[in-house]
């Protein structure tokens, strides 16, 4: 697997700007946010990838493991998106990108929907229009729309809830081609989410004996706290590793600085 450097390394090499060093992430969207200088998207609950026009790779920059007909269907220009099958199949999507050896079957439901140019030019308006000009095969363009109220927003989110999926993307329209967590791109969900480092792990008592009872994660920030419910049966049995970084759910913090109500989502998406 690539580190961070030799990413950043490989990405140079293939002629992208700056900006594309790494991926543009998103920040939380705040409650009353006015929608009308972005663009709005559904968040798409699947696995970010980066094209360099030749080779697919995860975040970590580990390749992805594609068939070599679906490689074939993508452009020879750079391009940022999800490996993304449906809604709420995430799951069975993560066990598909992550085999060394692709099964066919499984990557014909793949598609790689894409919403930035890595090497495009103008504001991120401008860069949509031209991605819509890439759609056929496996590519697909994200769509994005205008919406003129916070109160249209919320109720665009409770229909793409309601319909299973996870929440909404705002991307500044006017915005520049920029990398790292930026306001410029933000996330609006029901509830938080976010990631952490596994640094312990607590065995089960009573019906969990002999299994994961909790897991103990740290932030980015250094906070550590122990996440013991949101894990199916397997994940119990078979428990996230030390040192993996996991994505979990919670309402809101204390001043501490701690999550509340957190439960497991799932390993994080960058492979």
């Amino acid at each position: 697997m690539l580190g961070r450097r030799a990413l950043l390394a490989w990405l140079g090499s293939a002629g992208l700007p700056a900006a594309a060093l790494e991926p543009l992430l998103a920040r939380t969207a705040p409650a009353h946010i006015d929608p009308r200088p972005y663009l709005v998207s559904e968040k798409l609950d699947g696995v970010r990838a980066l094209w360099d026009g030749q080779v697919l790779r995860f975040r970590s920059g580990r390749t992805v493991a594609a068939p070599a007909w679906f490689l074939a269907q993508l452009p020879r220009q750079a391009l940022d998106g999800e490996l993304w099958t449906a809604r709420r199949g995430f799951d069975a999507l993560s066990g598909t990108v992550r085999r060394t050896e692709p099964v066919d079957a499984e990557w014909r439901r793949v598609r790689f929907h894409v919403f930035e140019l890595p090497n495009g030019e103008g504001s991120f308006e401008q860069r949509v229009e031209k991605l819509k000009t890439l759609a056929g095969g496996v590519v697909v363009p994200v769509e994005h729309m205008r919406l003129a109220s916070n109160a249209a927003l919320r109720d665009k989110l409770k229909e793409v809830i309601a319909a299973g999926g996870e929440g909404l993307m705002l991307h500044r329209a006017d915005a520049p081609l920029a990398a790292g967590r930026s306001d410029l791109l933000l996330k609006l969900k029901p509830h938080e989410d976010a990631e952490a480092v596994v640094v312990g792990q607590e065995p089960g008592k009573g019906r969990f004996a002999g299994q994961l009872g909790a897991l103990e994660l740290q932030t980015p920030d250094g906070i550590r706290f122990k996440l013991g419910t949101g894990f199916s049966d397997a994940q119990r049995r078979n428990p996230p590793p030390i040192g993996a970084t996991v994505t979990y759910r919670f309402r809101d913090r204390t001043p501490a600085g701690k999550p509340r109500f957190a439960s497991f989502l799932r390993m994080a998406d960058d492979f």
